[in-house]
């Protein structure tokens, strides 16, 4: 019987015919090396997510907070019932006004909030929550190791005769070397004895400011009153008060505790101790000689010994040269940018500067946001001049808010203006006035403001919120 021979199409059948056991290893191998792609996609879109969160890239847009310290002020008569900022008439943050949208926002229910308050309210952080007192904060400001039942306090060097004190800044005429060498002096001759083993750090920090660190063998309490009376303690939050009494007043504690008692022992033994050393200082006897106060009393307040944990904002810088200010960015975990210090901030000084490291900070991969800090509006407010005033937030419009305005790109920038709380003419102090707003920049619809004062925040501004929403409302 004769074979058939083969043809070119059975010898291609006979190629293309497997075993059907081969035929299905190979569909299961497909199959996994299709889901092993599909695996390996997805992990490298949660890293690439992971790296845009880390970086803060998950929003478009870089955010910008510029808080203009204690701008947000009351009517002057001889401005014509306008405020400073209104007087001001600040052309490059009217542009961005009727660019954007304006309100007024409220610091803290009922209180005339110091600037610790109003820093951590606008970085969205609620100051009614378990608030983190001034003196903690610039302890770490100024470089000083904090540890849970230590207790920090703000001070000031002041001028008393007696029991009467003449001026809680010591004229404001305190110069860097005269504040440190007065530091030196009463670290080396005081000597706590109220408490076993009671020890402390005293450094002057900027002008008349300086910051004291007590510690003991017993851990200590930061629930204690202020010997500064121009400022008491409200829900732990340090609040200014109007028209207080110019006398020198003792620390008591403000709990049922030993703690506490042993404190406000300590506090009372230093500041007893330490006005001895200043009153008999060779440095004020100088200043006397020279017609000017002497810095013969240290004033304190807004105690702290605990640290609590807060939100990390990593992915943050703050610029700023105060201590406070510097201090609440480290306990934040944000990135500090230190302003070369200024003397004169109310003059303006650094402004250029400030230009420079807020846009090299925005362009910066790693940052998601970034909070400008500046001090200037709030001096003339406590002194109670507002042509002074007036003359400083024009300067800042003119070499700050509009160089950078310039030089943003406002395709993915927002960017948010307010004030960490008023500073009225009229009263030489902080107030709980409601402070303008302003939000301006990527996906920012404009409300109809004209410009940016007080009144247009009122009359035409459509933002209404507690500081403390600003932040989201920067996010959105």
């Amino acid at each position: 019987m004769m074979q058939s021979k083969p043809t070119p199409q059975n010898e291609d059948a006979r190629k293309q015919t497997k075993p059907r056991g081969k035929r299905k290893i190979n569909v299961l191998l497909t199959a996994f090396l299709l889901i092993r792609v599909r695996e390996t996609r997805e992990t490298s879109e949660a890293i690439a997510l992971k790296q845009k969160q880390k970086h803060g890239q998950e929003n478009q847009f870089k955010k910008l907070i510029i808080v203009l310290d204690g701008v947000g002020d009351r009517p002057i008569k001889k401005f014509g019932g306008k405020s400073p900022l209104e007087a001001a008439n600040c052309a490059n943050l009217n542009v961005l006004a009727r660019h954007g949208r304006t309100g007024l926002a409220v610091v803290a229910e009922r209180v005339a909030p110091e600037s610790d308050v109003g820093v951590f309210a606008v970085l969205g952080y609620d100051p009614a929550k378990g608030h983190v007192a001034r003196g903690a904060l610039e302890a770490i400001g100024f470089g000083i190791k904090m540890k849970d039942g230590w207790c920090a306090l703000r001070g000031n060097f002041a001028t008393a005769r007696g029991a009467k004190i003449i001026d809680r800044r010591a004229g404001r005429t305190l110069q860097p070397h005269e504040a440190k060498a007065l530091a030196v002096e009463v670290s080396k001759k005081v000597r706590l004895t109220s408490a076993p083993a009671a020890k402390f750090t005293f450094k002057a920090t900027v002008a008349h400011r300086c910051v004291l660190v007590l510690r003991a063998a017993r851990r200590l309490s930061g629930n204690v009153s202020n010997t500064d009376p121009a400022y008491m303690r409200v829900h732990g939050m340090g609040s200014a008060i109007v028209g207080y009494k110019k006398h020198v007043v003792r620390c008591f504690p403000l709990e049922n505790s030993l703690s506490a008692e042993v404190t406000a022992n300590l506090v009372n033994e230093f500041a007893e101790k330490s006005r001895r050393v200043l009153e008999n200082s060779a440095v004020n006897r100088s200043r006397e000689k020279k017609k000017l106060l002497p810095a013969n009393i240290i004033l304190l307040r807004d105690a702290q010994s605990v640290l609590p944990r807060r939100k990390q904002m990593p992915n943050w810088t703050i610029i700023a040269d105060m201590p406070l200010e510097v201090g609440i960015g480290r306990f934040l975990g944000m990135h500090v940018e230190r302003v070369p210090e200024t003397h004169h901030p109310e003059r303006g000084e650094g402004l250029r500067e400030r230009v420079k490291q807020t846009l090299a900070a925005l362009r910066s991969p790693a940052n998601e946001g970034v909070y400008v800090h500046i001090k200037g509006p709030d001096l003339p407010g406590h002194w109670g001049d507002p042509l002074a005033k007036r003359r400083i937030i024009k300067k800042i419009d003119v070499e700050f808010i509009g160089p950078l305005a310039k030089r943003i790109d406002w395709r993915n920038t927002r960017l948010l203006v307010t004030a960490d709380h008023a500073t009225p003419c009229e009263l030489k102090a902080h107030s709980a006035d409601p402070v303008p707003v302003l939000l301006v920049g990527a996906g920012v619809r404009a409300d109809g403001s004209r410009e940016w004062s007080e009144r247009e925040c009122f009359e035409h501004g459509a933002i209404r919120c507690a500081s403390s929403a600003l932040r989201k409302m920067l996010e959105k």
